[in-house]
């Protein structure tokens, strides 16, 4: 066998074996959404592809969920639209609103005043309006 027959089971095999193993990794990434999309229960932190956290509200239908974004908002969503579940693992903790933190708000607020009334105006020219002619 001469290296010029050859030649074209090497291009055959240089083109097919990427193909081959791109398939299996796109093949082993869609059964990992099945699974998480079937797994999906009541009370399950989410997140959807467009960033959007909330809890799994209803799994009663197949083709879609039932989110809480907030208090008594629920939203539904396609199935295909969940993209993970998000651990618990940092909690929220309730802002305590002791004399200091109000005071230092106060302040805050009061030096943010000074300095939007300390701010000159803008002595920008402004350009006049354009003049529109009507065609006859």
């Amino acid at each position: 066998m001469n290296i010029g027959s050859l030649l074209p089971f090497l291009l055959i095999a240089v083109l097919i074996v990427p193909m081959v193993l791109m398939s299996r990794k796109q093949k082993r990434a869609m059964a990992q959404q099945q699974e998480l999309q079937n797994s999906i229960e009541v009370g399950d932190k989410v997140m959807t592809t467009s960033g959007l956290y909330g809890y799994v509200a209803n799994t009663a239908d197949d083709a879609t969920v039932d989110i809480e974004i907030a208090d008594g908002v629920v939203t539904t969503w396609l199935r295909a639209a969940i993209r993970e579940k998000v651990s618990e693992d940092v909690v929220d903790e309730p802002i305590q609103d002791d004399d200091e933190t109000v005071a230092s708000i106060a302040e805050t607020k009061d030096d943010e005043k000074t300095v939007a009334s300390e701010t000159p105006k803008s002595t920008a020219d402004v350009a006049p309006p354009l003049e529109q002619t009507k065609k006859s």
